[in-house]
């Protein structure tokens, strides 16, 4: 090891995290960014996982996404493709990307690039889809693929061209410190974010002169109406900036979390790329009318990259407003769970204060050692998809990922210390 101590690693990876400053710079389509992405190959979320074993939800979103791509015109023939092999699967964090709840990506689906500029990374997320009946979640009605197409061909090239008029690109850091203090935490509420992104992009549109009056119009109301707009862009900022943190090596500071409705995932800085999987809980928390937990499908999503940088479920005593949607129960219990996420991290990020948490600072870098000491795993704010392909979103809720996850993950360095035995 290049560091005195463990101790000593650790904090030179939440330096890192702290001096991240991730800035979006661009929307474009996902193949100009992601080579891998020419030719009959899907993304997905979590560490990888074989078509067979993925969850209903999961398997929906990619036959929504075969028909996007118009690699298929039916849903028989899609999932022919798909059992028959002929669609390759790739894990979006292995080409710099993340994707929310089944994380499927295609060629043609526009992302957002985050650039860490501090720490020369970049990261790529596909957008919000808004809610209801969306890909994310396993839905892919004509409503879903009509819905992408318009991504494709106005939000996305409307959105990039914003962007890239921005001297320097959008600074991601100055919105989270103004929305966290607005009562975001930045996975199930992210609407002070959205609302400020709003603010940042909408005179840019405006003054726009090679887009129609009716593009202008429907990127802008799609923005009023998308309340999760800006998850998307903290999941790619977030993943941007813990890639710069792992590219320390060392250490056992947790630099990803994911999961895809099979087994849930984690990566420390000290093993590089390799994940660590135990099988997924299944989410609990408040359903829609009509829905029990008997409907949920099981966990699924790269949205925990917001928990592994320190947000979402981390920072619940952000967002007061979100505590009963996420079923926590109210203040106190949201109090409760981010005194006790104390136990497992090593800091606190002063980028990024919470007025309700006296003026702390989110939580910083998640020690694998300290999971499996305490027991005390790290809280998850998530969605919750119907366990049956097309039905979309029935739910939120929180889930912890399996102990196992950081139990193997703190063997496997030990090993690699030459500490077995």
């Amino acid at each position: 090891m290049t560091f005195r101590t463990i101790e000593d690693a650790n904090q030179a990876v939440i330096d890192r995290i702290k001096a991240g400053s991730p800035i979006l710079v661009d929307v474009v389509p996902a193949k100009s960014v992601i080579s891998e992405l020419n030719g009959k190959v899907l993304l997905h979320a979590g560490p990888p996982i074989l078509w067979e074993n993925m969850p209903d939800p999961m398997q929906g979103s990619c036959v929504g996404a075969v028909l996007f791509e118009q690699w298929a015109s039916t849903e028989d023939e899609a999932r022919q493709m798909l059992s028959e092999g002929k669609i390759a699967f790739i894990p979006c964090h292995h080409v710099n990307a993340v994707g929310p709840m089944g994380g499927i990506t295609s060629a043609n689906m526009p992302v957002l690039v985050v650039e860490d500029r501090v720490h020369n990374t970049v990261a790529y997320c596909q957008m919000n889809e808004g809610i209801g009946a969306v890909l994310r979640f396993g839905a892919y009605s004509q409503e879903v693929i009509t819905r992408l197409e318009w991504m494709r061909d106005t939000l996305g090239p409307v959105l990039g061209k914003a962007i890239r008029a921005m001297d320097e690109g959008l600074s991601i850091n100055p919105m989270v410190a103004r929305a966290i203090a607005m009562g975001d935490e930045f996975h199930q509420r992210n609407i002070a974010a959205s609302l400020i992104f709003l603010k940042e992009v909408t005179p840019i549109i405006a003054r726009l002169k090679d887009i129609s009056d009716a593009e202008r119009t429907e990127v802008l109301q799609f923005l009023a109406d998308t309340d999760q707009f800006f998850l998307n862009i903290m999941m790619a900022s977030a993943k941007a900036v813990m890639d710069g943190a792992r590219q320390i090596k060392e250490g056992t500071i947790v630099t990803a979390m994911c999961r895809n409705g099979e087994n849930f995932g984690i990566r420390i800085a000290g093993m590089g790329d390799e994940w660590f999987v135990a099988p997924v809980n299944t989410p609990q928390g408040l359903y829609f009318t009509g829905y029990t937990g008997d409907d949920a499908s099981p966990d699924m999503g790269d949205s925990a990259i917001t928990e592994t940088f320190g947000v979402g479920g981390m920072a619940m005593i952000a967002a007061p407003a979100v505590t009963r949607f996420v079923g926590t129960g109210g203040f106190d219990d949201a109090l409760r769970i981010s005194n006790e996420m104390d136990e497992i991290v090593m800091d606190h990020n002063p980028n990024f204060i919470i007025p309700t948490w006296n003026f702390k600072g989110t939580h910083l870098g998640i020690d694998a050692r300290k999971v499996v000491a305490t027991g005390i795993t790290p809280v998850i704010n998530t969605g919750i998809a119907n366990k049956k392909a097309g039905r979309g979103q029935i739910g939120a809720g929180t889930v912890h990922p399996p102990v196992a996850c950081f139990e193997k993950a703190i063997a496997a360095y030990a090993k690699k210390l030459g500490m077995e035995g």
